[in-house]
């Protein structure tokens, strides 16, 4: 019986660094300002905004990729600082600061934990005042 129970405890533990892990790989891809990488971690289609244009609901995956992908390179985004990490249920939410050439951004992204992996289901990214 002992050895059942520690068996799952060392299987619920795998589990959790696991979905950890892509969170992990995420904050590391803003850090390092690397939005093909960014882009790796979007569901099927996103919610997205950016500076001084309108949410666009339900963009495609790819079509998210370059628009971030644009907008990192616009405004030579350089850095990320997480401001908070919240998970509750099957959602979880990253808020944290870019530093770009210019300005700094706040962001903020809504992931879903989807087959055990987060995927990032919205964007808002917005200039710090």
């Amino acid at each position: 019986m002992k050895k059942l129970l520690f068996l799952a405890g060392m299987a619920l533990v795998q589990f959790s660094f696991a979905q950890q892990g892509d969170v992990g790989d995420l904050i590391k891809s803003l850090k390092s300002a690397n939005a093909e990488q960014v882009s790796g971690h979007f569901d099927n289609t996103v919610d997205i905004t950016l500076p001084g244009k309108e949410e666009i609901k339900s963009m495609g995956k790819n079509q998210a990729a370059i628009a971030l992908r644009n907008f990192f390179s616009d405004n030579g985004i350089k850095g990320f600082e997480v401001s908070s990490q919240r998970e509750a249920g099957v959602t979880m939410y990253i808020t944290g600061k870019m530093a770009g050439k210019d300005r700094n951004y706040n962001i903020t992204l809504l992931l879903k934990n989807k087959d055990g992996k987060h995927d990032i289901i919205s964007v808002r990214i917005n200039a710090s005042a």
